[in-house]
């Protein structure tokens, strides 16, 4: 009987684990215990040691181009995410023609207005034929 109820107990403690959030076995230990700036501090150390070692990984261009296209491509599988990087932009080129003082939509693109009419008596656009 004596076991039986050493079992309940080890159940009971583990349905108390699981409603506290942490998993059974106990709180945090060692690494996953400290806090960030600690856990970053110990990992730059082994980073440091590894280039000194001469074991540490470096990424040629080509390599670190292919990493940066698929984090760029699973970022813009978010919607969302997307969206409000387009609305951030929208609203800072807005304050930004503010500022200006309501300058012509032209400025935002770049080049002067002189420039900008010399671009459009070179265009193919006003040919005529």
């Amino acid at each position: 009987m004596a076991t039986s109820q050493g079992n309940d107990q080890g159940k009971n403690s583990q349905k108390d684990d699981s409603q506290t959030g942490q998993k059974s076995g106990g709180s945090k230990r060692g690494f996953a215990a400290m806090d960030e700036e600690q856990q970053r501090e110990i990992a730059s150390k082994g980073g440091q040691a590894a280039h000194q070692k001469g074991t540490a990984h470096e990424f040629d261009s080509e390599e670190a181009r292919r990493a940066g296209q698929k984090g760029g491509e699973a970022v813009s599988r978010d919607r969302e995410h997307m969206a409000e990087i387009g609305r951030k932009g929208g609203e800072s080129r807005q304050s930004a023609n503010r500022e200006e003082g309501g300058k012509s939509s032209s400025a935002s693109r770049g080049g002067s207005s002189e420039q900008h009419a010399k671009a459009g008596k070179q265009s193919h656009k006003n040919d005529e034929k």
